[in-house]
């Protein structure tokens, strides 16, 4: 029994619509949904573990695995596609040896698409955490994940 999920659940029981809410704290807190944070929302919230799951996977926002320590995200709205993008990603995708949505296995770098950054003078654009890279090609991508690596 996981005592923060409960203090993060319990302030919502009996409360109608609570779901979406309550998967947003969990993730805004663990970065992620995990199977006993489900078991602790049912139990909490008197719903079924399908009904929140079903909530759950309706938004594209909620996560079921961990994330990586750090978070590479590739813009691929219109500009950003017709600069390049899918070079970009596919570069990524070679060179951590997943797919966009996963992480790899020693847990430092999720993947993830996106539909726009809202940075489109820079496109193709390449977000590592917080920061925004632009104009990016293999050959940067290259050279970003290689910086990122070295610090870890």
């Amino acid at each position: 029994m996981d005592c923060a999920l409960e203090k993060i659940v319990s302030p919502y029981r009996g409360r109608k619509g609570a779901v979406v809410p309550v998967l947003q704290e969990i993730q805004a807190k663990e970065g992620y949904i995990s199977r006993e944070a489900v078991e602790v929302m049912s139990r909490e919230l008197g719903i079924s573990e399908n009904e929140i799951y079903g909530v759950a996977t309706f938004y594209a926002q909620f996560r079921f695995e961990k994330p990586g320590k750090h978070t590479l995200k590739v813009c691929l709205g219109t500009a950003c596609h017709v600069r390049g993008a899918l070079s970009v990603l596919e570069e990524l995708e070679r060179s951590l040896g997943v797919r966009s949505g996963q992480t790899t296995r020693d847990g430092m770098f999720t993947l993830e698409t996106v539909m726009c950054l809202g940075a489109c003078a820079l496109g193709p654009v390449v977000v590592l955490d917080e920061d925004y890279h632009g104009q990016m090609n293999p050959a940067k991508t290259r050279k970003l994940l290689e910086e990122a690596q070295r610090e870890g």
